[in-house]
């Protein structure tokens, strides 16, 4: 299972109440004040790894609450402060308040971390309470209380390149070939129901990761088809490689609405750098297989396509000049 929304519930410690206390040492008959400070209570942290890849861990875990400070003691000791709580998340974890939609942090670089809810402070022992006039008070504060928050994580998938296309275009077979992923491939739409990452090698020592994102459909800017949630984690992508099955009459048509779809998106999706790549030549002859080329070719130059390529990832044709463009992508 894939999930790349969460909310949680999250609660620092409570600060440690200030001791009141006098010296009682033998021979000391008018001892002062000596009642110690209270800890501070245990902050609440997220923290982006490399170790995790969804969120699933917040379906079974959606409170996490920080330790409370110890109250201080005599002889002017401080109490322990509580322990605090580091929450991990995937890198490309983007961390929400629930109540003002307000972006907190983006967490996309390992080690990446965010002070979510600070620990209560310590309450004030009656030794800081001295003074000339009052040199024995018999009072003290007690701890603050943690603060508590409700924080939305969404994670976004980061990949240097995001394959799209419509439903069986081929994108899956094609990361499977391309790289050491291994996405469920089947012959009938909607098979990727999540996203899938898989790192390809471009040689000379370069390598740059592929993102096989669910396949979009008419209105998935709308949120047609799940389309939100699958246009997502093509935001933080560098560039796109667009798929198309040789196999439509009119693939032009379908690269239309890739297009149309990402541009209403927004976020600088109809900006990033492209190319177009004609999936499944195996399956026509070669005068359809032309054909298609031809037109998927005539749109890629009037949409500003870097380049326009005829594949088939079942029968290894074209995969060699395919690794070339994305190293061009990647390096754009």
């Amino acid at each position: 299972m894939f999930l790349d929304i969460a909310k949680i519930r999250v609660e620092s410690g409570k600060g440690g109440d200030g001791c009141v206390s006098t010296r009682r040492e033998k021979h000391v008959p008018r001892g002062g004040p000596d009642g110690g400070n209270g800890g501070r209570g245990g902050s609440v942290y997220f923290e982006a790894t490399d170790t995790m890849s969804t969120l699933l861990d917040f379906r079974y875990g959606r409170r996490y609450k920080a330790g409370a400070g110890k109250t201080g003691g005599g002889h002017n000791m401080t109490g322990a402060d509580g322990e605090d709580v580091v929450v991990k998340v995937p890198c490309g974890t983007i961390v929400y308040d629930g109540e003002s939609n307000e972006i907190l942090a983006d967490l996309t670089a390992i080690g990446d971390r965010l002070l979510v809810a600070r620990g209560g402070k310590g309450g004030k022992g009656n030794w800081e309470f001295r003074n000339a006039r009052n040199q024995t008070p018999m009072y003290a504060t007690p701890g603050k209380p943690g603060q508590q928050l409700e924080v939305r994580l969404e994670l976004k998938l980061i990949a240097d390149i995001g394959l799209v296309g419509e439903p069986n275009a081929g994108k899956s077979t094609l990361l499977s070939v391309i790289t050491a992923a291994r996405p469920k491939v089947a012959d009938y739409p909607f098979t990727t129901l999540v996203p899938n990452l898989g790192i390809v090698d471009l040689g000379d020592f370069q390598s740059c990761t592929l993102a096989d994102i669910p396949g979009l459909i008419e209105g998935a800017s709308e949120g047609k088809g799940l389309g939100h949630e699958f246009l997502r984690h093509v935001e933080r992508t560098r560039a796109l490689l667009l798929l198309v099955d040789a196999t439509y009459e009119e693939p032009q048509r379908a690269l239309d609405v890739l297009r149309r779809e990402l541009r209403q998106h927004g976020n600088r999706l109809a900006d990033l750098p492209f190319a177009v790549a004609v999936t499944k030549r195996d399956l026509l002859s070669d005068e359809a297989a032309a054909a298609a080329l031809s037109a998927a070719r005539q749109w890629g130059q009037d949409n500003g396509a870097l380049e326009t390529l005829l594949i088939s990832s079942a029968a290894n044709l074209g995969l060699k000049e395919l690794k070339y463009t994305l190293l061009r992508l990647y390096r754009t």
